[in-house]
């Protein structure tokens, strides 16, 4: 049996265990964009929910883990849940094109009349969906539904790491979930037919010389950069070299991106695409060719940490993602926090179960052990029943772990500009890229016509 498998056999074993004192919720419920009262918690889950006539109450899960991301893993998880309670039934629904194509869909399902009951939002996407869609915050849905575990918030997330889903007004919208950095994976084989060090680079500038040398000795890409529908990896490429996404003063958020450190950065990328030293696809391309062997770095999330040592055919290994001389490592936080948008009270109380669920230290292990994210809970770690074993085993892990203090949020665009501003910037990178403009020409218009949006 696989060790994910074991992991998940265990984990649907302490969680029949858990349920086996589950109640049901009778206390009414409000949707609420309200600051939420963060509070410690037992391994005990929220109390139970039954539909009136006695059936499974049956709610909706969104997420965007394709199956080499995590996928396997909703599966798993979702499956040992249901199997563990007689009273609600979690449906999986994958959502291409990550969280952009995520929060397309779920406006699209919230316009005629329906909603799921948990949401996978990214970072990017804090504001815009505080802004625009229904929520309960998560401590308004233990006080109505999980009264005996008050203080489930607090006693198992850092203050640090819950301010991650914490909106520009104050409120916690959701439970930070999936945490994760960029890191630099490498092809240790093709880096010793290219005569280079196995230690891998630390610096961006190491990375485009070692690119040139390994065209020139191997025939194979050096570097291919994540491309999904965000721009997340761009955001930490352009930090790293000292510029900054947004600039806010008082009331006022401004894009700053096309700095002179902002522009320097995606020039290095695109001229690299140009010489014919990284590659320019998407990002189950990209993925495809590094697993493969035709490209020898690949600067993506630690999330496909377990992907990767799956399916890659030679030696790799991954170091922390790289500095510019000179500057400090700066990189967003990657990943997702849960949010409750069950409109009925017997799906809010089903979903706060279902949620507290994969918060457990089992289902954060067994998340953890199938994807690569950073577990967000802070006694995970260190647990005999959680990564304790884990960690020290999976030398790939410490290139994300080592690296925790470099990483600040991912930038939100402020309002209901978060769809548009994040839209102008992936067409800016398809035309940098592609060489048809400028890195200063793209950037500079990107950044005055987000900025037009948000009223500058």
């Amino acid at each position: 049996m696989k060790k994910r498998s074991i992991r998940i056999c265990a984990l649907l074993a302490a969680t029949l265990m858990m349920a086996t004192g589950c109640g049901s919720a009778a206390e009414t419920a409000t949707t609420s964009s309200a600051p939420a009262e963060t509070t410690a918690a037992s391994e005990a889950p929220a109390a139970g929910s039954e539909s009136a006539s006695g059936e499974k109450i049956k709610i909706e899960y969104w997420h965007c883990n394709a199956d080499d991301q995590g996928g396997k893993t909703v599966e798993d998880l979702v499956s040992a849940f249901n199997e563990s309670n007689d009273h609600i039934e979690v449906v999986a629904k994958y959502n291409p094109d990550m969280y952009k194509g995520l929060m397309q869909n779920l406006q699209a399902e919230v316009a005629t009349g329906k909603s799921p009951a948990v949401v996978q939002i990214g970072w990017a996407f804090l504001d815009y969906f505080s802004n625009n869609f229904s929520y309960i915050s998560p401590q308004d849905a233990i006080d109505k539904y999980d009264t005996e575990d008050p203080t489930f918030l607090t006693g198992n997330f850092l203050p640090n790491v819950l301010e991650l889903a914490v909106n520009s007004d104050g409120s916690q919208v959701g439970i930070p979930y999936s945490l994760s950095n960029p890191v630099l994976y490498y092809n240790k084989d093709l880096f010793k037919e290219a005569g280079l060090s196995d230690e891998g680079p630390t610096t961006w500038e190491q990375v485009i010389e070692y690119s040139k040398t390994i065209k020139e000795k191997t025939g194979k890409y050096g570097l291919y950069i994540q491309e999904p529908a965000d721009n997340w990896a761009t955001q930490a490429l352009l930090e790293s070299n000292g510029a900054k996404f947004i600039t806010k003063e008082g009331d006022k958020t401004q894009a700053t991106f096309a700095s002179e450190e902002g522009i320097a950065a995606y020039q290095a990328w695109a001229d690299m695409v140009a010489d014919g030293t990284a590659l320019n696809i998407s990002w189950d391309e990209g993925m495809q060719a590094f697993n493969q062997g035709e490209v020898a770095m690949t600067y993506t999330t630690i999330a496909r940490r377990a992907n990767i040592q799956s399916s890659a055919a030679f030696d790799v290994a991954a170091v922390n993602s790289p500095v510019w001389e000179g500057k400090e490592r700066a990189i967003p936080a990657g990943g997702c926090f849960l949010a409750i948008t069950a409109q009925s009270e017997e799906e809010q109380a089903a979903a706060w179960e279902f949620e507290k669920y994969l918060y457990s230290i089992q289902s954060m292990a067994a998340w953890t052990e199938g994807t690569g994210y950073v577990p967000p809970r802070k006694d995970v770690a260190d647990s005999p029943e959680g990564l304790k074993t884990f960690l020290k085993e999976n030398e790939m892990m410490k290139a994300a772990t080592t690296q925790m203090d470099s990483v600040h949020p991912w930038t939100s665009f402020p309002g209901d500009a978060g769809l548009q501003a994040e839209q102008i910037l992936l067409d800016t990178r398809d035309q940098i890229l592609s060489g048809s403009v400028t890195a200063q020409e793209g950037l500079t218009k990107a950044q005055d016509d987000i900025n037009a949006l948000l009223g500058n």
